[in-house]
């Protein structure tokens, strides 16, 4: 059964193309590391909550959006393997710029229950 990375982001706005620009590097890696797919969603209409919310979630500045993320992956084998590669593969370094505060990115790896 496949296995999935998802993520939570806020980015600024106006780092939209950068944004855009890091996934699009990193993708061959993730790619080469055994992964499927990669779905890198902006904003669009993420309401403020009372309760909970996308924004709260990841408080939110003026001037940011939400972006909703996810990679799908063979098995949870394979996705932990290119996690670990993080701290020894150098590549990464040089792929992966993060345009948006890390601190208040929201993630998780997940078993699916149901797939249509």
């Amino acid at each position: 059964m496949t296995h999935v990375w998802g993520f939570l982001t806020p980015v600024p706005q106006e780092n939209k193309a950068a944004y855009l620009e890091s996934a699009r590097k990193s993708w061959d890696l993730f790619k080469e590391y055994g992964a499927l797919s990669l779905h890198e969603c902006w904003e669009a209409e993420v309401p403020e909550g009372k309760l909970t919310s996308f924004p709260m979630a990841v408080k939110r500045e003026e001037g940011e959006a939400v972006v909703f993320s996810w990679m799908i992956w063979p098995d949870k084998e394979t996705a932990d393997r290119c996690g670990a590669s993080f701290e020894t593969d150098e590549r990464w370094k040089a792929t992966m710029d993060m345009p948006f505060d890390g601190k208040r990115m929201i993630y998780g790896s997940f078993d699916p229950l149901f797939e249509a």
